[in-house]
């Protein structure tokens, strides 16, 4: 029977597979608003925290945007000394005919650092709709008159779109970048196609003022750990639809180690787990990886011999030279399903990246899809044996709900900037 149940959770994960992959095929991902009559004045509300080499493009995208309307960008940080703070302060200077200023925030109004500082940027804000996006995302130049657009349709209340790893220098990088270039946006396009979405994806957001204040305005978010994923929450329970842009935002990060790779996605895993804990649990059923290869190596190690046994012996049927002779044909068989299973997981993700980053269908790095599969399993498994993680060098213990609740401060293995925690 185990193998059996392998073979049947194999299958269930190559049509889970396929089915992430159609639904991405059919969203019109990339697609530009045609018509740009309406574009009201937009708050761009920029909370900052540390700065690698990879921070002033990403910055100064937002400095370049072809937007008629007018534009505020209000960048915040913690502390005075913060190293961005020159950055955005040359930035500023080379960019004179914008209304941008740097804010220091230094209140603690909630155990979330970023949303703190939101709540303070928020009232500096002078216009109704506001964009809100972290430190690492890089915005093509008309991300904000695509973004802004359907917020003019009464129904919609927030806007947020997909992001790309954007510069994957390291291998450990190039795993995360399967993770969101193939796998990440393909699964919430499926959520999407099993009911309305409730949650944001926080890399670029847009909404506007009246909205958040009716929702209790980011003081209701100050104390969660997944921000965007409770203000979506938030909306879609007021009522409000959530609207995916078609635009992609580009992450762009410093080289990451393996070290601080698994622990973003471990905390990412976590975040997911408290806020959506039943989705959580039976993500594992889409791993095209993990149960093809446990079939097959029930199969190899004798096991599929046993349970063709016990069927002909269950139901009188056969012999046990007709048995050897079913296993016979069931083990190449069963090996053959295995090498469909890896080709169409290998074959949709490379689709799925080569349509994200608008490129051609590419096998650079395809082994490492399977091997990002294994790794993702024993990351599920991990997230389940606590509830502790380490954000910008601090610890917390994550409570029922995703709420934040501060520990013991504990070094940072390494430079870690603005992230997001994801839905």
């Amino acid at each position: 029977m185990i193998s059996l149940s392998f073979t049947l959770l194999a299958f269930i994960s190559l049509a889970i597979t396929v089915w992430q992959w159609r639904v991405a095929r059919r969203f019109p991902l990339h697609r530009r608003i045609v018509d740009r009559s309406h574009t009201p004045a937009v708050t761009l509300l920029k909370p900052l925290k540390g700065c690698d080499a990879e921070t002033r493009c990403c910055l100064e995208s937002w400095f370049t945007q072809d937007y008629p309307g007018d534009v505020q960008v209000l960048f915040g940080v913690a502390a005075a000394d913060d190293p961005v703070c020159d950055t955005v302060r040359q930035l500023i200077a080379s960019h004179p005919g914008h209304d941008a200023q740097l804010i220091i925030c230094a209140e603690s109004l909630g155990t979330n650092g970023k949303v703190s500082t939101l709540l303070q940027l928020r009232r500096q804000a002078k216009h109704e709709f506001l964009v809100i996006s972290d430190a690492d995302i890089q915005a093509p130049p008309d991300f904000v008159a695509n973004v802004i657009a359907p917020l003019c349709e009464t129904p919609v209340r927030l806007v947020n779109c997909f992001y790309r790893v954007a510069n994957p220098s390291t291998l450990a990088m190039h795993w995360e970048a399967i993770a969101i270039n193939a796998d990440f946006w393909s699964q919430v396009l499926q959520a999407r196609s099993l009911k309305a979405i409730d949650f944001a994806l926080g890399a670029a957001m847009a909404t506007t003022r009246t909205h958040l204040d009716r929702i209790g305005g980011f003081a209701a978010l100050a104390d969660y750990l997944a921000d965007d994923y409770h203000l979506g929450n938030l909306t879609a329970r007021q009522g409000g639809r959530i609207e995916i842009s078609p635009v992609v935002v580009g992450c762009r990060e410093a080289p990451r180690t393996w070290r601080q790779v698994w622990a973003h996605q471990l905390r990412w895993a976590r975040t997911i787990r408290f806020c959506r804990p039943v989705s959580y649990f039976l993500s594992i059923l889409g791993n095209a990886t993990l149960w093809p290869l446990l079939m097959l190596s029930a199969a190899a190690s004798g096991r599929e011999v046993a349970w063709t046994r016990q069927i002909e012996s269950a139901f009188g049927i056969g012999s046990v030279g007709a048995a050897q002779a079913t296993v016979t044909i069931a083990i190449p068989s069963v090996f053959a399903l295995f090498l469909v299973c890896l080709l169409v997981r290998i074959l949709t993700a490379l689709s799925n990246r080569a349509h994200l980053e608008e490129s051609s269908l590419r096998l650079a790095g395809a082994w490492l899809i399977p091997v990002k599969d294994l790794l993702n399993a024993a990351i599920w498994a991990f997230a389940f044996l606590g509830n502790h993680i380490v954000w910008h060098g601090q610890k917390y213990r994550v409570t029922a709900g995703g709420k934040l609740v501060e520990m013991a401060s504990q070094p940072p293995p390494g430079a870690i900037r603005t992230e997001r925690s994801s839905s």
